[in-house]
């Protein structure tokens, strides 16, 4: 899921969407996924989200969003498989453990939702700018400045430490190292050393930019301090609406 968190430049229906608009059709979307205990509805959502990525010209961003999901979510689904004792058994296991239909229920429940909740919050953010994200979460939602640079700094992060890590193991792999194997525990074994280096070279990154933020002004910003002003236009309401109303149909189905 390399990049997935970074931003897509576009000029789509989406992209020119008032970015609290976006955060909150994002948010509809994922608390209508966890309200509804339809398997047929999370579905749906779930091809919302790529129908959305594709208007948004990230379809690949999303497919790969959605296998990275699935491929998190299997740990999830065979202990909620395993561990739910309720319901009619279907397969006796050893070691007195059993799959039930109850069980089996709730855990490709949990999984749809974890899936249909995650993927609309991640595509927002790869089409919406992070100064704007922040801006609109000082001056719209009252968010004291301090708290919305650190939450976009945090976002901003996560595809750099990303990319230090991919470098780390390339250089690790051209020494012999074999990073490519296929046996999860040796993998797990082999990428938790290089959490130091990584570790060391975020500090320093951390560090350099807050120096660059103290040099800017960062005590002094303010509401007042952006020029840009994110004014709700017909687009905005009208997506408002659509997303209330998919959230008010997952109480009902």
């Amino acid at each position: 899921m390399k990049g997935f968190l970074e931003y897509a430049p576009g000029n789509s229906f989406f992209h020119r969407l008032n970015p609290l608009t976006k955060l909150l059709l994002s948010l509809l979307i994922s608390i209508a996924a966890f309200i509804s205990d339809s398997l047929l509805f999370i579905v749906a959502l779930v091809a919302l989200n790529l129908v959305l990525a594709a208007s948004s010209g990230i379809f690949i961003r999303g497919v790969m969003l959605l296998k990275g999901l699935a491929k998190f979510s299997m740990l999830i689904f065979i202990l909620q498989l395993l561990l739910v004792r309720r319901g009619n058994v279907l397969v006796l296991l050893p070691l007195n453990l059993a799959i039930t239909d109850a069980g089996l229920f709730s855990a490709v429940l949990i999984v749809l939702r974890l899936i249909a909740g995650t993927m609309p919050l991640a595509l927002m953010l790869s089409i919406t700018q992070m100064n704007d994200l922040s801006n609109v979460l000082v001056m719209k939602c009252k968010v004291p400045y301090k708290y919305a640079f650190a939450f976009t700094t945090a976002i901003r992060f996560i595809p750099i430490f990303a990319d230090e890590m991919a470098g780390i193991i390339e250089a690790q792999t051209s020494r012999g190292v074999e990073m490519d194997t296929r046996n999860i525990f040796k993998k797990v074994g082999l990428i938790l050393p290089l959490c130091v280096p990584l570790l060391i070279t975020s500090v320093k990154k951390i560090e350099d930019s807050a120096i660059s933020a103290e040099i800017r002004g960062f005590h002094l910003r303010s509401a007042k301090s952006c020029y840009k002003r994110y004014p709700l236009k017909l687009d905005d309401l009208l997506v408002l609406v659509t997303a209330a109303l998919l959230a008010g149909l997952a109480f009902l189905v």
